[in-house]
């Protein structure tokens, strides 16, 4: 090996070492756990909603999330809100409370929302017979207006995913299929208890493209228990062979203090630190030689799909969803843990089901905790979004307006040292030696985490 090359190489194991701590995803900013301890009451986040949907969003349409929690066995990496369970009879009353929450919604507006944007998350979304989904949507789509572009996708389990499923979610609109691989390897499969063959796949790919389906895109874990150099780069050869329009290719987040199911393996049993982002780098190597370019943080595409133009045409947005191209002020998440944002604040629906259901019945929209975004809040946010998003931000004259926001820029000395980005006058850019840090660079702008150090452990490693 050239010793320029073993310099780089003892370079970014040292920038690894050096940036390798516990840091946000930043979904959101304040991230949640810095979110008000008063939150929104309920008649303030009615307001908030009713607001934002009246300054605009009537034209601009809104995006909703709704969540499916339950799954018939638990996959041990997992970090949503699931519900484990074989029984199919929770499936009605679930799409019950999930059409009345949204007739609560639709009591807010002076006129039919244009729906610009669905995604279906869980959980397991193809758990749902594809009857009782159809019955969901047409409850939720015949009170609104569907737009012309809207974009509706729905994640499923290899294992479970139909051609009915595929079928009765097409004819409602959808176009977007998101499947869950996360590795072929089945060592990893096994521990992580996720277990599904390249046949099954393939299989459900080609069907959803024969149906019609434009977008298919798989989900990739790199740093789960027991995953190896050689079985990863086995299992992007194999994601190459089938060519997904999309892949995100996320880091997992070992929170057992919040997961119990990643109790079944430790530390020991985790790529970490320099093997962990090494199994990253080689990835991205092999998806960008095959023609896949990197967008944000952890995703790729293929040079036609819409999320990589939006990215070249900076129109890119992140939200509690991923990225998206499109960027509604308006976010209505639907059914139990599911996140909402009306852009000047936040709330959170019951994240436990029995609570979920009690504040429904109560004809109440089932918010427990939220927060208000402050004048503050909004800058960095904005800023935040860029670097996720766009790799760069820009300002004008911040200084008077957000001290906070020159604080942030002075902690990000240190990383402009270390050739992670350029800071101009106006502007920052982050450099490519900066993206696997990208996380870290977005800390250095949350003040709030600044203010208050977590007392205990909050986040999953940034690398």
């Amino acid at each position: 090996m050239p010793s320029g090359m073993l310099m780089t190489t003892a370079k970014m194991k040292s920038l690894i070492e050096k940036y390798n701590v516990a840091a946000p995803r930043y979904t959101s900013y304040p991230t949640v756990p810095y979110w008000d301890t008063n939150p929104p009451t309920l008649s303030n986040w009615k307001e908030m909603v009713q607001n934002t949907f009246l300054s605009g969003n009537k034209e601009d349409g809104i995006s909703i999330y709704i969540h499916l929690p339950f799954c018939e066995s638990l996959c041990t990496y997992c970090g949503c809100n699931t519900r484990i369970t074989v029984n199919h009879a929770v499936e009605v009353p679930y799409i019950d409370a999930l059409r009345k929450e949204w007739s609560m919604y639709l009591s807010l507006f002076d006129d039919k929302p244009i729906i610009k944007e669905v995604h279906l998350g869980g959980g397991t979304p193809t758990f749902f017979k594809p009857a009782n989904l159809e019955m969901l949507l047409q409850g939720i789509f015949s009170h609104a207006i569907l737009s012309q572009d809207a974009e509706l996708s729905f994640e499923g389990h290899p294992n479970n995913t139909t051609t009915e499923h595929l079928t009765v979610l097409y004819g409602l609109g959808f176009r977007r299929l998101s499947l869950g691989i996360q590795d072929f390897d089945l060592k990893v499969q096994d521990v992580i208890n996720r277990i599904q063959t390249v046949e099954q796949v393939q299989n459900i790919t080609q069907e959803a493209r024969e149906i019609g389906y434009t977008s298919v895109n798989y989900d990739l874990i790199y740093g789960l228990p027991l995953q190896t150099a050689e079985g990863m780069k086995s299992t992007i050869e194999k994601i190459i062979a089938l060519r997904p329009d999309r892949i995100a290719f996320y880091s997992y987040a070992h929170v057992p203090w919040l997961k119990p199911g990643q109790r079944k393996f430790t530390e020991v049993d985790l790529p970490s630190g320099e093997k962990k982002r090494n199994l990253y780098e080689s990835g991205r190597s092999q998806l960008e030689n095959a023609g896949y370019q990197e967008i944000g943080m952890d995703h790729f595409a293929l040079p036609e799909d819409s999320l990589l133009i939006a990215s070249a045409t900076k129109t890119l947005h992140r939200n509690f969803m991923g990225y998206t191209n499109f960027h509604t002020r308006l976010m209505i998440g639907l059914g139990v843990s599911s996140i909402s944002d009306a852009w000047s604040g936040f709330a959170q629906n019951e994240k436990k089901l029995e609570d979920y259901y009690k504040r429904i019945n109560n004809d109440e929209i089932p918010i427990f905790k939220g927060h208000i975004l402050s004048a503050e809040d909004l800058i960095l946010r904005k800023h935040i979004l860029n670097l996720m998003c766009l790799m760069e931000t820009n300002w004008e004259n911040e200084k008077a307006v957000c001290p906070a926001f020159y604080e942030g820029l002075n902690r990000l000395n240190e990383m402009c040292s270390d050739g992670l980005l350029v800071i101009n006058d106006k502007s920052i850019q982050i450099t490519p030696k900066g993206r696997p840090f990208l996380r870290n660079i977005c800390m250095a702008m949350d003040a709030k985490l600044w203010r208050k150090q977590p007392g205990t452990q909050l986040f999953s490693s940034a690398i």
